[in-house]
């Protein structure tokens, strides 16, 4: 076997396989040989067709199926020889005859990485959110977290307000008609819910119970049916019950539901929370700066077949989230291919990225050691609450501890340059500040 290497650009290369003539012909007998021994043809018992009666009626199958076998064979072998590290699956554009005693030439096409020489990866200037926070912030998330755990019970106030849940019977009319699907009984709707026909709840404050009234309103024109879009509407509503929220009084029972024993417990527990979240946002922020300024000081072509890998790790990721809170991409509006046009540029981004993050662990000698690794896992095992003899098994796998050491490695890269950026600390941006409060 010959080979012979073009670089057609810094992202893909071009092989032209010249396999010798004698590997060729042992192929051909090969493939007859396994022929016959299914040749089906008239007047001829199976497995007893002539040769030449194979060559005249199977020839087309024969070519295929040595041409397939022997580019099985060389490709890879011709790849690792030249240590070409493809990044997705070689594609063959061109391929010979297949002819006995003759040599079999085809040519294949490669993605592989490009070779970066990575330039201004120190220096970079970087703004850091200076850390703010408040008691009140945590006391904001303890109400919110009471108010989430709310019950509702009857109320012993005689009028219904904005918040309360009411309890009622009612019949739909259009033109003094009763309309399909218009009635319910004991239908529980929150007021101010914004839930029903507008213009419906706000009709329903200041009501007792046991009162009736007729509640004047028209469907909006873009409303679900047709039959009923635009059209003014009147209900008839009789308020059964009146029910409000009662939230759970912060004691220390309230506090028991989250493993502490006190509300102050809970609330050092809550602010240390918090403050985690907010420093781990800030150094996320951080971090996207610093891969935006890499990407921007070194530019590049990378391989689609790396940049597809990632989209589909993307994808998975979001369609894994989405499941989770009971959606999918279609209830978003979109599809495979609305999500792949969508998500490119972000993908091409984090591939850049990480080649580039690559090149300086490379330069700078950066590596892991195993007693890291093993820090890492006990980490990864505390933070889930696991047991860590489970979570080391799970570690052994190959895929996994591969996965992990590059994450690893890919931490202590980014821990590097930002030692060597000029870091500034700065005020939290006004929209970043707003996003905190909602």
């Amino acid at each position: 076997m010959s080979v012979s290497v073009e670089e057609l650009s810094p992202i893909r290369k071009k092989l032209v396989i010249e396999v010798a003539a004698d590997q060729v012909t042992e192929k051909i007998e090969q493939a007859y040989a396994k022929i016959a021994k299914t040749a089906d043809l008239k007047g001829f018992r199976k497995g007893k067709v002539p040769r030449a009666m194979l060559e005249k009626h199977y020839a087309p199958r024969m070519e295929q199926d040595v041409a397939g076998s022997l580019i099985n064979e060389t490709l890879y072998r011709a790849l690792l020889d030249n240590e070409i590290v493809a990044v997705a699956q070689p594609e063959v554009v061109e391929s010979g005859q297949v002819e006995k005693g003759k040599a079999f030439t085809y040519l294949a096409e490669v993605e592989v990485k490009p070779e970066i020489v990575v330039k201004d990866y120190t220096g970079i200037e970087l703004d850091r959110e200076i850390l703010q926070f408040n008691d009140e912030s945590v006391q904001q998330r303890l109400e919110e977290m009471a108010a989430s755990r709310a019950q509702l019970e009857v109320s012993s106030r005689k009028k219904t307000r904005e918040g309360d849940t009411v309890i009622i019977d009612f019949e739909g009319f259009i033109d003094d008609t009763p309309f399909e699907n218009g009635a319910a009984k004991d239908y529980q709707l929150e007021l101010g819910s914004n839930s029903f026909i507008p213009g419906f709840e706000e009709q329903l404050i200041g009501l007792k119970r046991e009162d009736e009234k007729s509640v004047e309103v028209s469907f909006p024109e873009n409303y679900g049916s047709k039959e009923l879009a635009g059209k003014p509407a009147t209900f008839k509503v009789l308020v059964k019950e009146i029910k409000e929220k009662v939230e759970p009084k912060l004691n220390k029972d309230f506090a028991g539901e989250f493993g502490c024993e006190t509300i102050d417990e809970l609330r050092d527990k809550l602010k240390d929370d918090m403050v985690k979240q907010e420093t781990a946002r800030i150094d996320n922020q951080v971090q996207e700066a610093l891969m935006n300024a890499l990407v921007e000081n070194n530019p590049m072509e990378v391989p689609d077949g790396m940049v597809q890998n990632q989209l589909l790790h993307l994808k998975d990721s979001f369609t894994s989230r989405l499941k989770a809170q009971g959606m999918s991409l279609e209830m978003l509006g979109m599809n495979d291919e609305t999500f792949s046009s969508t998500y490119y540029p972000m993908a091409e981004q984090q591939v850049k990225g990480e080649l580039i993050l690559e090149a300086i662990a490379k330069r700078e000698s950066i590596t892991t050691e195993d007693s890291e690794i093993d820090e890492k896992i006990k980490q990864i095992a505390e933070e889930a609450n696991a047991p860590l003899d489970n979570v080391q098994e799970y570690f052994k796998k190959p895929e996994m501890r591969q996965g992990l050491e590059h994450q690893v490695q890919h931490d202590k890269v980014i821990s590097f340059l930002i030692d060597q950026s000029v870091v500034t600390e700065v005020e939290p941006k006004q929209e970043d500040a707003a996003e905190k409060e909602s």
